[in-house]
């Protein structure tokens, strides 16, 4: 069978619109990467800080209480009264 002009318009619109897909996967991918490496850098940033300034290490101590989940808590927290319990 032959295939007809819309055949190949339609082979032609789903190819197309694959690569946009594709593309838009991967503008999404190098957003989250980039999110995550701000993320990265800003918290050790923070903990250098609070390892220097006691105002700072309050701020961050203030912070990781109102965390909501407690596992996020546990895995925030710094000081000996966390790593003791």
């Amino acid at each position: 069978m032959a295939e007809t002009e819309l055949d190949r318009a339609e082979k032609r619109y789903a190819q197309a619109k694959a690569r946009l897909l594709a593309l838009k996967n991967r503008e999404a991918t190098k957003a989250r990467k980039l999110d995550t490496r701000r993320k990265i850098i800003l918290g050790g940033a923070l903990v250098d800080l609070a390892e220097r300034d006691s105002n700072a290490a309050a701020m961050i101590e203030r912070l990781i209480r109102n965390l909501p989940r407690e596992q996020d808590r546990k895995a925030c927290c710094f000081s000996h009264e966390c790593t003791t319990s």
